[in-house]
């Protein structure tokens, strides 16, 4: 179970900071979706913390972002 919440803690922060970003960056969430080549409700659920994203998916918010996928980690 304690492992669980870490990664429901973790998954959370990494949501919080991606909206940081987001919005620093002035894009709405269907902006930076399409850029990324993801779906809005995707990008969604990871800002609320709600799905865990995989490396591949980083490096396309990364990209979008214009940022290293370093600047992602909260």
């Amino acid at each position: 179970m304690k492992a669980r919440k870490a990664k429901s803690s973790l998954t959370k922060e990494f949501g919080q900071h991606l909206r940081l970003l987001r919005k620093q960056s002035g894009l709405s969430q269907e902006e930076l979706a399409a850029k990324a080549k993801l779906h809005r409700t995707y990008i969604s659920l990871i800002e609320r913390g709600e799905q865990s994203v995989t490396l591949d998916t980083m490096v396309k918010i990364a990209g979008a972002l214009g940022v290293s996928v370093k600047k992602l980690m909260p």
